[in-house]
């Protein structure tokens, strides 16, 4: 492997990204990213800087009142260069991305009339299921879009048939957080928009780890939470404009529908989490400008993801292999790293094994990883895969390194024995 502390402009420098998180210098290895991802030391200080300076409410005639509302706008202006929104006002901030995809049921209730179908995957985290799902009890029809068991993948062949004229919202995960590869997003919006649907994408597993750009894939809601983007414990969704538009007010009465995004946020946002953005985008800029970009800020944004990419291929492409030689090993997904289509998220079992007891056992090592279902527990149970406490997973970011990955797979073989002295069994 290429030396990691050897920054170059098609690679990170390793000892800046790690300088930026603090929580990195506490002698744990965090490998539980997909569950929450350490915070941004930049994303603290906006934080501090609103709560210090201009903690009041926005809407006032007084100049901390203006600077609070700056803020907020800024926020939203961030999150817009973030995912390649067209205008700031397509940004909605909420608690999290369960928060915002229940809000989003409930602001559709007047688009939606008993008999309508909604379409959502098996695939899916149960925060892009249930809020549609419980939909039902006032006359919606839920159909689900199976997952291909052999390839584990979400094939357009097997939506087609579910898709009718009553067929009105389409809910797709862009990546599985337990099977860890990118669906095609753009592809699958294109075939949903021509048989008259819209499109919502659960991107909580995807936004880490790549740039996203909503415009390019014409998609319609994407929802992710910042809290496993670097950020505190909140989250945004983008909508289309004239989709928002439409959408009930989910605020008081007077505030009507053309009053976006406001009337998505009751309460109002939090301020100084929704300020946190800022410095993710600022993060990110840097690490664009050091893999050699000096264009705009979108364009720093995509430059390091580009650089992301790069460093988390090469912690795949270590952890997966050694994953395959061992002879009691069931990785859950593709177990190779085709064209970069998998995100650093990996899941797996060891025959006979309890999941719970490998993680509990590897607590003794400094290493933090999962094990369960992941609030996929649709998945999981139709892949049959909960029992002996469900899955162990490895979730990574470009902040680990793979010095981390080799020191928990020696911690590996120590808690289950070598794979020479290991037996299989069928998989």
């Amino acid at each position: 492997m290429p030396n990691q502390n050897t920054p170059t402009q098609d690679r990170l420098d390793i000892d800046f990204v790690r300088s930026q998180f603090p929580g990195l210098s506490h002698g744990w290895t965090f490998f539980d990213n997909a569950g929450g991802s350490q915070i941004l030391k930049r994303a603290v200080e906006r934080i501090n800087t609103f709560l210090y300076d201009k903690n009041v409410q926005i809407g006032g005639s007084y100049e901390v009142s203006q600077a609070a509302a700056k803020a907020l706008y800024e926020a939203r202006t961030a999150a817009m260069h973030l995912v390649n929104a067209r205008r700031p006002e397509e940004i909605v901030f909420g608690n999290s991305t369960t928060a915002l995809l229940q809000n989003l049921a409930r602001a559709m209730t007047s688009q939606l009339a008993p008999g309508d179908e909604i379409v959502v995957t098996i695939a899916d985290h149960e925060s892009n299921i249930g809020p549609w799902d419980r939909l039902q009890d006032a006359g919606m029809v839920v159909k689900f879009w199976p997952l291909n068991k052999d390839t584990f993948a979400l094939d357009l062949a097997d939506l087609e048939p579910l898709m009718s004229e009553r067929t009105k919202l389409v809910c797709i995960t862009h990546v599985s957080n337990i099977l860890g590869s990118i669906n095609p997003v753009r592809e699958i919006a294109d075939f949903v928009h021509s048989k008259g649907a819209r499109i919502c994408v659960d991107a909580v597993a995807y936004a880490p780890h790549r740039a996203v750009d909503v415009q390019d894939w014409n998609v319609d809601y994407y929802v992710f939470s910042l809290y496993k983007t670097y950020g505190p414990h909140y989250a945004l969704m983008y909508g289309k404009y004239e989709h928002l538009l439409e959408l009930d007010t989910l605020y008081h009465y007077f505030y009507g529908k053309d009053k976006v995004p406001g009337k998505l946020e009751p309460g109002n946002p939090n301020y100084e989490l929704a300020y946190s953005t800022c410095g993710i985008v600022d993060y990110l800029s840097e690490l664009g400008e050091k893999a050699g970009e000096t264009g705009s800020i979108r364009e720093k944004i995509v430059a390091a993801y580009g650089a992301i990419t790069l460093q988390e291929n090469g912690l795949v492409d270590r952890l997966l292999g050694y994953l395959r030689g061992r002879n009691d090993c069931r990785i859950i997904g593709q177990s190779t790293n085709r064209d970069g289509n998998r995100i650093p998220t990996i899941s797996f079992v060891f025959d006979g094994r309890d999941s719970a007891e490998i993680c509990k056992a590897m607590d003794a090592h400094r290493i933090a990883i999962r094990f369960g279902d992941f609030h996929s527990r649709r998945l999981a149970e139709y892949l049959d895969l909960t029992e002996n406490n469900g899955m162990v997973r490895v979730s990574m970011v470009h902040y680990n390194t793979i010095e981390e990955i080799d020191r928990m797979t020696a911690a590996l073989d120590q808690i289950l024995g070598s794979p020479d002295s290991t037996v299989t069994t069928a998989a």
